[in-house]
Order: C-alpha cells, then structure tokens, then sequence
C-alpha cells in the first residue's frame, strides 16, 4: 500500500480487472447521451428551428450531463465512505484521490473533473433558459450561455477521459481513452465555431481551430498508448461517430418535427449539420502520422520531437482540406481563392506544430493518472 499526497491510503495490488469499469461505462455513457443530443439540436436549429427549453433533443443533452454528475457524485461519496473507513481506495478507479473542501471528500481526480463539468453544465442551462426567455428561442451558437455549456461540456470530457486513463494497465481503460478522445474531437468543432467572431479576411479561424483540435486530440491518442494505433484508432472511431451520425443526424430532427406537427424549413440544405464538421481527411491523415511515429522509431528519433513535425504536417492537410470540404457539401458555396487556402493551411499548420507538441505531452500526463505497477515503468 501506498501513500497519496491526500493522506488516503491506495491499494497497490492488483484486484479484479474490471474494477471501476461500470462507472467509467455510466460516465462515457452519460458524455455519449449529451452528443446524440447536441447534434440533434444542432439539426433541428438548421431545418426546423423555433424551440423551447424542453424539446426533446435538449432532454438528451441535459440528461447526459445528468448522468455523468451523478455518477461522478456516486463514485467521490463511496470514496469518502472508504477514507472514513480505513478501507484502501483503488487508484485505477478514476485516479489519485484528493481532498475537497479540507478534508470532507475524498475525490478521485477524474470524477471530481468530470463531476465539475457536469454541475456547471446544468448552471449554465439555467442561465441558457433565463437567456432565451429575454431574447427569444432563434438561439445561436456563440451566445455566452452556449459557449459556457460548451466550455463545461468540454471540462466533462477531460474528466472522462482521465477516468479510464486512470485504468491504463487495462484494456477497457485503453479502449475507453481512445473513446473519450472521439466523443470530445467530434464535439470539438462545434467550440470552434466560437471562433466566427474573428475577422475571416485573410483565413479562415473556424477551420485553423478545428485543425488545430483534431491534431491535438489525435496525438493525444498516440502519445498516450505510445505504441502504433493511437492515432490511427482515435481517427477511425470518429469516422465510424461521424458516419452514424450522417444519417442521424437529419433523420431524428424530421422525425421529432413530423411528432410535434411542424414543418421543415422552406429551403434546408440537406448536409448533416454537426458531422459536416468534422474533418472528412482525417483518417487518412492520421494514416500519414502513423507512417511519421513507425519511420521515428526505426530511426530512433525522439517521439517528441517527431510528433512536433507530423502534428505541422496534419495541421496543413485538415486545415487545407476543411475549405474544400465545405465547398464540396454545401450548395452554392464556392473553392476559396488560393491565396486564403494557403494562409489558412499555413496557420493551421503552425498551430499544428504546437498541437503534436501538447498533444503528445497530454497524452504522457494521462498515462501518470494510472498507479505505477511495481518494478515496472509507466
């Protein structure tokens, strides 16, 4: 047994491998239930649109949220109980443990992070409902209440993916990083669509975000198994979320309007709103990154330093391809010119740099949540 900086006594040895699993799944489940949500809602903004608070879609969303809190909530006040008991707390059960409030609760590191979210998420839709009932129900993304909810979203996110990290040594805790890293690259768009408040004259700042998310989530990934697949396996999981969600996504919002009795918008443009946003290179592009870890390996060169260039290299592709890709789906919409290709490639790739260079280095800081086997290394 060792010895946290808490003063909560863990347990070294090794128990059944499937201890903390089922709240970890209830966790995952809960942040998988707040996505079906969101890109619904997003759907029935685009082709339906007037809403009130409680529409279906917004019950999936909160609902999600609902569940992570309460599991998170279930997981720190068993552990509380064991501290208060003498008994020894399991560190692969949502990481080290720390105090809140003194010494009142005793909290895993992960749930208290995704437990966090998930009580600043119902927050933030109360004032989300305060907000639409003085400025009506044509909500848009970017108002401050959407962008707190997304914020809080994300901070569930991170919590649920330290959650299974804390697990490493298992397979379900490996598989459920890689999951966690696809609900929160495929939700990570919809953030960056904050960023259509910054002047798009010269680049485009929604596809340079969304470039610079999806480099660094999926370099997360590898840097967190340090072994070929992470990358390319975040990748495909978003793929498989993003093809389920092509036809979901439009299905679910006409249905709930032929349920409700309204009608879809005059002229909708027929494109899967939320996953149109996610970028459609990407697999191939992970693809590429994994060439560039296997060539640095048999090399012997510095995964960090190799993860810097392919994060610039992923960074130009998605940020040059994300332009065309939205030409392609929507419409009407045009190839930009070369000249603001070219600057949005180039910026995305510089900030692709420094997504392989966070990326890889989160991905190390997941692996610490997991307790040291003994004699072994990380």
């Amino acid at each position: 047994m060792d010895l946290t900086a808490s003063g909560v006594h863990t347990a070294s040895v090794a128990k059944q491998a499937r201890t903390g699993l089922l709240p970890a799944n209830v966790v995952l489940g809960g942040s998988l239930l707040s996505l079906v949500g969101l890109t619904w809602d997003i759907q029935w903004h685009s082709d339906v649109g007037p809403d009130t608070f409680f529409t279906l879609p917004h019950l999936f969303l909160y609902a999600g949220s609902a569940v992570v809190g309460l599991a998170s909530l279930a997981v720190v006040l068993l552990t509380t109980a064991a501290r208060r008991a003498g008994r020894p707390v399991d560190a692969r059960v949502g990481g080290r443990v720390v105090n809140v409030f003194g010494k009142t609760f005793a909290a895993p590191i992960g749930y208290l992070v995704s437990g966090v979210g998930a009580a600043t998420f119902l927050l933030y839709g109360l004032w989300d409902q305060w907000w639409h009932g003085l400025y009506g129900f044509d909500a848009v993304i970017d108002s401050p209440p959407h962008i707190g909810l997304l914020l809080s979203i994300t901070i569930s996110l991170i919590g649920t993916t330290a959650v299974f990290a804390a697990a490493r040594e298992h397979r379900w805790g490996r598989l459920g990083v890689l999951a966690s890293l696809t609900v929160l690259l495929t939700f990570g768009p919809v953030l960056a669509l904050g960023l259509q408040q910054v002047p798009d004259d010269y680049a485009d700042a929604v596809s340079i975000g969304c470039s610079m998310m999806a480099v660094l989530l999926v370099t997360v990934g590898a840097g967190f198994l340090r072994r070929p697949g992470g990358a390319l396996g975040t990748a495909a999981l978003v793929a498989a979320v993003q093809a389920v969600f092509w036809w979901f996504s439009p299905w679910a919002a006409k249905a709930y309007a032929d349920l409700v009795g309204l009608p879809l918008r005059d002229a909708i443009s027929g494109v899967p709103e939320m996953p149109s946003l996610t970028p459609m290179a990407l697999l191939p592009v992970a693809a590429l990154m994994e060439a560039g870890y296997l060539l640095g390996r048999r090399r012997g060169w510095r995964a960090g330093r190799v993860s810097v260039v392919v994060g610039g290299v992923a960074g130009l592709l998605i940020g040059l391809s994300l332009p065309l890709q939205r030409a392609m789906l929507y419409t009407g919409a045009h190839v930009p010119p070369v000249w603001y290709l070219t600057t949005t490639a180039v910026l995305s790739a510089a900030l692709g740099l420094l997504g392989g260079f966070a990326g890889w280095r989160f991905g190390g800081m997941l692996c610490l949540l997991a307790p040291a086997k003994k004699g072994g290394n990380r």
